[in-house]
C-alpha cells in the first residue's frame, strides 16, 4: 500500500462497537471484494471492501472477517481467514499478509489460511444461532453484479438453513457515519493531497490547456504524495459542460473567457476527500461570472452553518432551497411569478440547482449514513451547492467537506484551499 500504516487501535474498536450491537450467540462475516475482470487476463485494480476495512483494516483480496463475541473458545471470538501467501506467490504478486503481520494491522490474533474456512465456519456455526449478513443497502447504491459476499451468502443458507438471519447495514451505516478521531486525521490527509493538486493547477491553466492535460496534473499530484489517485471518476468541465452535472470524458479543449467546474479530489487510505471549484480559464472571471460565482458561495457559507448536531437532512435542504432562490432572484434568473407558481414537489429553483447540497463521505464519497435520523458530531459532510446556466455557458459549483462540532459550526477540512474568487484570480496571475 502506497499509504503509511494506520494506528490499528482503530480497528480494534470498530469492531467493540459493532459486537456491542450483535444479537446474543450471534456472528457476523464479512467478505473482501473479488477482483473483477476486463477481457482475457486483465483484471480491474484491486478495491478493498469497505466494511472489512473498517472492521479489521485489512487490505487484501480473498480475506474474511468472521466475529463471535460469545464464541465458548476464546480464540473464536475474532477470526481473520486470509489467502495463503508463499514464495510464489511473492514473486508473482508481491507479498501478502502473513499470519503476523495480519496481527501488526488488525490487532486480531487468531488467523487462519482460507483454505480453512468450511471447517472453522462449521465450527462457529453449530455454536451460534444468528448470522448477520452483509448486504449493500446505501441509498445510492445499484449493484447488478453479484459480489463474493453474495456468493458467500448464497453457500451458507443452502447449507446451514436453520440459522436465524440479521443485517449487518443498519449497525455500520450508524458506526461509519461517525467518525473516530483517526479517521478524521486520515480524511484531512486526503484534503490536503487534494489542495496540492489544486494548487498545482492555478499556474498550469491557461487557455488551449485540455482538461485531460488537467486531469494529468493532478493525477501526478495525488500519486506523489502517497494517494492512489482519484477518490472518484474525476469531472473536469469547461464551457457548457459544467451544465452536465457527471460530465466524466474531460477531452475538451479550455478556452479563453470559459470557466472549469472542477469536481476532483484525491483518496488516502481508502477515505475519500470531494473537491468542487469553479476557476476561470483565463484568469478572471467576468462580471457576471463573478456575480454568480459569489451567489454559489454565499449559499455554501450559508449551508455549512446549518450542519449541527439534531439537523435532519431532509430539512436543511428544504431550508437551503430558500437561500438559493433568494439568491437566483437576485441573479435575475427567477422572478417572483416563478415562485408563485412553482411545483412544490421540484421548486423553481431546481431549473439552476438540481442537486443535492451535502452528503456523507468517509471511506466512501457518498458514505454510509441513515439520513432521517439526526446529524452528530463527528460526522462529516460535503457542502456543495451549484448554479447551472446553460443558456450563459457555464455552471459553477463549489464544495468543501466539513466535521460536525458538538456545539458551533463544522469545522472545514478544506479551510485552506482557495476559493474566494479574488485569491484564486491572484494565484492564477502570479508570475
Amino acid at each position: 500500500m502506497k499509504y503509511h500504516p494506520i494506528d490499528r487501535n482503530l480497528f480494534i474498536k470498530n469492531r467493540k462497537n459493532f459486537t456491542a450491537q450483535m444479537k446474543p450467540n450471534s456472528i457476523a462475516v464479512f467478505n473482501s471484494n473479488d477482483i473483477y475482470p476486463i477481457s482475457a487476463d486483465s483484471t480491474m485494480p484491486f478495491e478493498q471492501h469497505r466494511d472489512i476495512f473498517y472492521l479489521s483494516g485489512v487490505d487484501q483480496e480473498e480475506s474474511v472477517l468472521l466475529l463471535f463475541p460469545d464464541a465458548p473458545n476464546e480464540k473464536h471470538k475474532e477470526i481473520l481467514l486470509l489467502k495463503e501467501t508463499s514464495e510464489l506467490i511473492a514473486i508473482w504478486e508481491g507479498e501478502k499478509l502473513t499470519k503476523e503481520r495480519a496481527f501488526e494491522v488488525s490487532g486480531i490474533k487468531t488467523v487462519y489460511w482460507l483454505d480453512e474456512l468450511e471447517k472453522i465456519f462449521f465450527e462457529v456455526m453449530t455454536q451460534c444461532e444468528t448470522v448477520y449478513v452483509n448486504t449493500n443497502e446505501h441509498y445510492r447504491s445499484n449493484v447488478e453484479t453479484e459480489t463474493r459476499e453474495d456468493r458467500f451468502t448464497k453457500w451458507w443458507k443452502n447449507k446451514y438453513p436453520a440459522h436465524s438471519v440479521a443485517k449487518s447495514n443498519p449497525i455500520l451505516q450508524r458506526l461509519r457515519s461517525v467518525k473516530d478521531p483517526i479517521e478524521l486525521d486520515l480524511m484531512q490527509v486526503a484534503c490536503n493531497i487534494t489542495e496540492k493538486g489544486f494548487r498545482r493547477l492555478l499556474s498550469f491553466v491557461k487557455p488551449g490547456v485540455w482538461e485531460y492535460n488537467i486531469e494529468a496534473e493532478l493525477l501526478h499530484e495525488f500519486i506523489n504524495n502517497r494517494s492512489k489517485g482519484f477518490a472518484y471518476t474525476p469531472i473536469i468541465a469547461s464551457g457548457n459542460s459544467a451544465n452536465v452535472l457527471h460530465y466524466i470524458e474531460n477531452n475538451q479543449e479550455c478556452k479563453a473567457g470559459d470557466l472549469i467546474l472542477m469536481d476532483v479530489a484525491a483518496e488516502y487510505a481508502n477515505y475519500s476527500s470531494d473537491l468542487s471549484r469553479t476557476i476561470p480559464v483565463s484568469g478572471r472571471y467576468t462580471k457576471r461570472q463573478r456575480e454568480v460565482y459569489d451567489a454559489v458561495l454565499r449559499v455554501k457559507n450559508e449551508a455549512t452553518k446549518m450542519l449541527v448536531p439534531g439537523t435532519i437532512w431532509a430539512d436543511y435542504h428544504v431550508e437551503v432551497g430558500k437561500i438559493m432562490t433568494s439568491e437566483l432572484l437576485g441573479l435575475g434568473l427567477l422572478n417572483k411569478s416563478d415562485i408563485q407558481n412553482e411545483d412544490p414537489d421540484w421548486p423553481a429553483y431546481k431549473k439552476y440547482f438540481m442537486h443535492g447540497t451535502s452528503h456523507h463521505i468517509g471511506l466512501d464519497t457518498h458514505d454510509y449514513g441513515i439520513l432521517t435520523e439526526p446529524m452528530q458530531a463527528n460526522m462529516v459532510f460535503t457542502v456543495e451547492p451549484g448554479i447551472y446556466i446553460p443558456d450563459e455557458g457555464f455552471g459553477i459549483r463549489l464544495e468543501d467537506d466539513v466535521v460536525i462540532q458538538e456545539k458551533g459550526e463544522p469545522f472545514n477540512l478544506m479551510a485552506s484551499i482557495p476559493i474566494e474568487a479574488e485569491e484564486i484570480e491572484e494565484l492564477m496571475n502570479q508570475s
